[in-house]
């Protein structure tokens, strides 16, 4: 089971980019699909899928927030045919942010966001064994570029079975923006891969809630822990949402969750949706109250 999963929040187009993505990636399918109603956004419908092993959420909940290049995923690809299959579907409506073509890096690379606004990075590895396809990344941009290393650091202090591993740093001159320090760090948060740079650039970008990482929680104590190591913004935090000290957005849940909204009867999501929406940090033994009906 995967400890941390990338959440995304889209206007009315969840499962719509759900059905596009799992199309692509050999693996890949849709788990669920729940209707959370009575919501500040009205009905918002909540799709559960994996791609390429990896889980993902999403939610459509209304146009509050957008996504942007701040958070990429990385698809390593065995050979150039396969970069180029996936660039052909992802940039057709979207945006190029890198050429497909050759890099110093990779001999075949391309940096696009999707036509719902989603971005990719699609690296051709080689005859390299690839263990995670999709990686997230972590692009530190503005007020927090610089940092990235030193957020790194912090998240493996945080999770267990976490590390850093390779940091590559800029040369001097080598980045217009000042304050960039690394161009590549790659680290492990419970075992999953993560990367992460600061941006070489000037962007009108930063993280924010539209791409936000859940943590499964096993009951109180982790909720707790995950919490009082992540929340640095008090007025972030509601129905389990909070932002760290870098801005970056998390939702600490309990496991059990998912199963209460997967399997529940319409009544039973009713009385979970309206307690956690009258919460900040989750109360687990509230909401399983809620869903006997206590």
């Amino acid at each position: 089971m995967h400890k941390i999963i990338p959440h995304l929040w889209y206007d009315t187009q969840a499962k719509e980019a759900a059905r596009l993505y799992t199309g692509l990636f050999p693996g890949s399918r849709i788990t669920s699909t729940t209707t959370l109603s009575d919501t500040p956004s009205g009905d918002a419908q909540t799709v559960s899928f994996e791609l390429a092993g990896l889980p993902f959420q999403a939610i459509s909940a209304g146009p509050y927030f957008s996504l942007n290049p701040s958070i990429s995923f990385m698809v390593s690809c065995s050979a150039a045919e396969e970069v180029d299959a996936l660039w052909n579907v992802l940039a057709d409506g979207g945006q190029t942010l890198m050429p497909l073509g050759e890099y110093p890096f990779s001999r075949r690379y391309g940096w696009v966001q999707d036509r719902y606004g989603l971005t990719w990075q699609l690296m051709q590895l080689g005859e390299e064994q690839v263990q995670q396809v999709i990686t997230p990344n972590l692009l530190f941009s503005g007020d927090v570029c610089g940092q990235a290393e030193e957020a790194a650091r912090f998240y493996a202090e945080v999770f267990p079975d976490s590390s850093v591993g390779l940091v590559s740093r800029y040369g001097e001159g080598e980045a217009p923006v000042a304050q960039a320090k690394a161009n590549f760090i790659s680290f492990t948060l419970c075992g999953q891969s993560f990367t992460a740079m600061d941006n070489g650039h000037d962007a009108g970008f930063g993280f924010n809630e539209a791409l936000s990482f859940m943590v499964q929680c096993k009951d109180q104590a982790e909720i707790d822990y995950y919490w009082d190591k992540l929340s640095a913004v008090p007025e972030a935090e509601q129905c389990g949402w909070l932002k760290d000290k870098y801005g970056l957005s998390w939702q600490i849940v309990p496991e059990q969750l998912d199963r209460m909204m997967a399997e529940g009867t319409s009544e039973e999501i009713k009385r979970v949706t309206k307690a956690f929406l009258g919460m900040k940090k989750f109360d687990l033994a509230a909401l399983q109250a809620a869903w006997l009906g206590e």
